[in-house]
């Protein structure tokens, strides 16, 4: 359970829809954690271009991006996270 209600992509309004924009364009859908830093547009914006870089193949990773979400996956499960 969250604490802070992420923004439904439906609802998003200004700079929160510009960024889901954004994101759904890099990433291929809003992820939660962006639902819940629209809050911050500015700020999410900064941290969209790193996510991206991480969670993508090559650029100088070893591991591929399915290993990468397993990875998340099972660490939001370890720590007790609805994900």
């Amino acid at each position: 359970m969250s604490y802070i209600k992420p923004i439904p992509v439906e609802e998003a309004e200004g700079e929160a829809a510009k960024l889901f924009e954004g994101v759904t364009k890099m990433l291929g859908r809003v992820a939660n954690s962006f639902a819940v830093m629209a809050y911050q547009p500015h700020v999410a914006k900064v941290i969209l271009p790193l996510t991206v870089t991480l969670m993508r193949e090559g650029l100088g990773t070893v591991l591929p991006t399915k290993i990468k979400e397993i990875a998340v996956i099972k660490t939001s499960h370890l720590n007790g996270c609805d994900y």
